[in-house]
């Protein structure tokens, strides 16, 4: 069993900054691709951000220059700085990993519970 649990999000006003962690645990055998995704109210979940295992990224054109996203591999946890934060911002964020388990053959999409991050005007 392979579970994400994310952890950081909170209330936070306009300009202020919030780190995201995601951390995977369970019966890892591999993980490739971990990103962070967002919900708002009422829109599609979008990607924020990615990192493959060999640290190459890909970020949304509305959080580049604002967000980095960054990984420990020790760890089995990946991290979204997120700086210069705007009300837009504001949605359920969740953590994806492809991840092979431990008694799998291939690699599947896991996902986190979401925690939410509120940005006020």
């Amino acid at each position: 069993q392979v579970q994400l649990v994310e952890s950081g999000g909170g209330l936070v006003q306009a300009g202020e900054s919030l780190r995201l962690s995601c951390a995977a645990s369970g019966s890892i055998f591999s993980i490739n691709t971990m990103g962070w995704y967002r919900q708002a109210p009422g829109k599609q979940r979008e990607l924020v951000a990615r990192i493959s295992s060999g640290g190459s990224t890909n970020y949304a054109d509305s959080v580049k220059g604002r967000f980095t996203i960054s990984r420990d591999n020790a760890k089995n946890t990946v991290y979204l700085q997120m700086n210069s934060l705007k009300p837009e911002d504001t949605a359920v964020y969740y953590c994806n990993g492809i991840i092979q388990g431990s008694s799998s053959r291939g690699y599947r999409d896991y996902w986190g519970q979401g925690t939410q991050v509120t940005v006020s005007s």
